[in-house]
């Protein structure tokens, strides 16, 4: 079952001739690599072995990050903001978590983290074949689509009916190219064990943010249980510790710089192989205009909780991912206007585009490539602003996605399953369904008047061809910034969607019986669903025709060699590796690789830079026990490297070279954000909490023996 995937020949090309330490692997590449060369103490069968166990087996990804089992009782390492939530929601103001961290030190006192689920890969094989099948000469671009998730979904219900027990997913490996099919067992029932207090797991908060040197204790420990069978099940009192089969162990010891160092985890999104025209698009529009909104709605939902914890608490895990996605999109332009991204893909593509016109058999294939991809992104630029606003109609308010889940899965659900959107099939519904409970969880009412108030707002700024009649219907005539606050504050106070059970209720109707209540948002959301169906249809229709065109633009580059051609990152498990290696983010400044707690003490002044007493008084003391660097003369806290990360990677374990964990990944360097678009060896710097650091507090500061003990130190 596990065949050789064939999409990556070229790529196996390049590798022989250059081991950059860029490229984040598929499972399919390991066994190409020359381990030994690289600095690996451990054969590739160690990493990944198709008919045993190997160190994937205790990689898993928990909620939205990756994580690692580091006992034989299903406990999993990770990141503090990758159990943010948990934690969040575990909290009140009398018993504030978030605040105060947590310590279950008996498993009854472990608490439920709802809505995570903890996902294993299983196996894989390419699917690209199967898919692509689908597909017709002078096919419609939107049908194109269309019929490729069709298949899709088509070929996943069929891999699960043959494999039980399994989670089936295509992923697209190369646009519009190939697709890898991956099994995964996916377990439900996960807990929180420890996490630091904030002043610890959120030390610098936003302000150390995607910075270095950082001091973030950045971790946190949760275990995942199954039924007592060993199958997955949903939380119960009667489950059981699930059992790994492959546990990840802990060097203590640590690294030092220029140590060699890996990951196996799943990084989310990467863009290497878009082209200028995407580039562009993304520096000249999406990444400033989206970053301008968070950052106004960041100030409007601090507000709320200024002097309201509770309010506070219902906001936090909001405010920290628009602030994470923030500052990111900022370091992302600062880093493409400073190395000239656009540019140098713009050159690129010229090359390209000379080697093309210098063949008459490859100008008649290829020769307008690029012309059409800038073509459909024109269409794109055109349209922005309206699907901007669209779009954040739902990411913005609570309880407008609520009432929009709610009539489209009543329009969805009549279908048979495979018509059926794929977050509304059988396989997916529950799933859906929770999701939309866990955030009315986190409703507040003046909040959501704000934010969609502004989007509004924003909508009645676009030109007169973007506008939609029947919401200029809703605001009346003349449409003012007062009128748009009186028609919020009605609509969103007279509504009913705020009340999980009234939606529960509502989740029974149908179409037509939801079309007949008289609840002002969710007639809003009805009749904007014609609105968003046309938008989605223009939405498939670009993505067709961006899926030829890439498909295209793959084979001319594979003849070309072009040697930045490597496979981008899609949230499955893949492999990185480099080295403990600072790097100089401005001229006469150089950043060494290991922070320390003599540099926490040194930045100690107001929230976000406060740390416990006890904190304070153990260094005082020289307290360290066997963590402290021999070097440093102090506890390692974090730690530098050169490996090619993004989002995802949160969570992951770094190991050593014999495959030890020695930290875990949890960010990168500012300049670094610029991963999703291009690595550099200057400036790609990725950043973990020592796991000295993590022992050293969860010994002398948490007291927490047992889990010391446990994970078999």
């Amino acid at each position: 079952m596990k065949s050789v995937l064939n999409f990556l020949i070229i790529f196996l090309i390049i590798m022989s001739i250059n081991f950059a330490e860029e490229g984040m692997y598929p499972l399919s590449e390991i066994d190409k690599l020359d381990l030994d060369q690289l600095g690996f103490e451990i054969a590739g069968w160690e990493l990944y072995n198709p008919d045993g166990i190997s160190l994937i087996d205790g990689i898993c990804k928990v909620g939205g990050c990756s994580g690692s089992f580091v006992s034989s009782q299903g406990l999993i390492l990770t990141n503090h903001h990758c159990a943010y939530e948990a934690i969040r929601d575990a909290s009140t103001p009398l018993n504030d978590f978030l605040e105060n961290g947590f310590h279950a030190a008996t498993r009854d006192q472990e608490v439920r983290a709802e809505g995570y689920q903890v996902r294993i890969t299983v196996d894989y094989y390419d699917v690209s074949e199967s898919v692509i099948s689908v597909i017709t000469a002078g096919m419609d671009p939107a049908d194109r689509t269309e019929a490729i998730k069709n298949q899709i979904k088509s070929i996943e219900l069929q891999a699960e009916e043959d494999h039980p027990g399994l989670r089936a997913e295509v992923a697209e490996m190369f646009i519009g190219r190939t697709y890898v099919m991956f099994f995964y067992k996916y377990l439900k029932d996960v807990r929180l064990v420890y996490a630091p207090p904030r002043s610890i797991g959120n030390f610098g908060g936003e302000v150390d943010n995607w910075m270095w040197p950082r001091h973030t204790g950045d971790f946190s420990l949760m275990r995942v249980y199954v039924a007592p069978d060993g199958r997955s099940a949903d939380y119960s009192e009667d489950n059981i510790p699930y059992i790994p089969e492959r546990v990840i162990e802990i060097d203590p010891n640590g690294v030092d710089e220029n140590d060699f160092v890996f990951i196996l985890g799943y990084p989310g999104r990467t863009y290497r192989n878009r082209t200028s025209h995407h580039l562009a698009f993304e520096y000249d529009l999406r990444l400033p205009i989206t970053a301008d909104l968070y950052q106004w709605q960041i100030s409007v939902l601090k507000g709320f909780g200024i002097n309201d914890r509770d309010i506070s608490l219902k906001l936090a895990s909001r405010i920290k991912s628009l602030s994470n996605r923030m500052k990111n999109y900022r370091g992302k332009l600062q880093g493409i206007r400073r190395i000239g991204l656009v540019e140098q893909r713009l050159r690129k593509e010229q090359e390209l585009q000379e080697y093309i016109g210098s063949n008459p058999d490859r100008k008649e294939r290829y020769g307008n490539i690029l012309e059409a991809i800038g073509t459909v992104y024109s269409e794109k630029r055109e349209r922005y602003d309206y699907e901007f606003v669209l779009s954040n109609f739902k990411a913005s308010s609570v309880l407008f996605k609520t009432a929009y889940t709610v009539y489209e899965m009543a329009h969805e659900l009549p279908k048979a399953d495979l018509e059926r959107k794929k977050v509304y099939m059988n396989r997916n519904l529950d799933k859906t369904i929770e999701n939309l409970f866990e955030r009315l969880k986190n409703y507040h009412g003046p909040a959501d008047e704000a934010l969609f108030q502004d989007m509004l707002e924003r909508y009645n700024d676009l030109p007169i061809e973007f506008r939609i009649p029947v919401l200029d219907s809703r605001l009346g005539k003349n449409i003012t910034v007062r009128k748009i606050n009186r028609f919020v504050a009605k609509a969103l106070r007279k509504s009913r969607l705020g009340d999980p059970e009234n939606v529960r209720q509502l989740l029974s109707l149908n179409s037509a019986e939801l079309e007949s209540l008289k609840d002002p948002i969710l007639q809003l959301a009805i009749d904007l669903y014609p609105e968003y169906e046309n938008q989605r249809r223009t939405s498939e229709a670009r993505s067709g025709e961006i899926d030829r065109l890439h498909n295209l633009l793959m084979e001319i580059k594979i003849d070309f060699l072009d040697t930045d051609f490597i496979p981008d990152a899609n949230s499955t498990l893949r492999l990185t590796y480099g080295h403990i290696r600072g790097y100089s983010p401005v001229d006469a400044t150089y950043y060494s690789p290991i922070s320390t707690l003599t540099g926490a003490i040194e930045k100690i002044g107001p929230p976000p830079f406060d740390l416990p007493e006890k904190i304070v008084d153990l260094h005082r003391r020289g307290e360290f026990g066997r963590y402290c660097h021999p070097k440093l003369n102090s506890v390692p806290v974090g730690l530098l490297y050169n490996m090619d990360t993004t989002g995802g990677n949160s969570g992951s374990a770094v190991m050593n070279s014999q495959g030890k964990l020695v930290g875990i990944n949890f960010d990168r360097a500012y300049e670094a954000t610029i991963n999703d678009y291009a690595w550099n060896e200057a400036y790609s710097r990725s950043i973990a909490v020592d796991i000295r650091y993590v022992l050293w507090i969860m010994k002398y500061f948490s007291n927490a023996n047992e889990l010391i003990d446990e994970m078999g130190l």
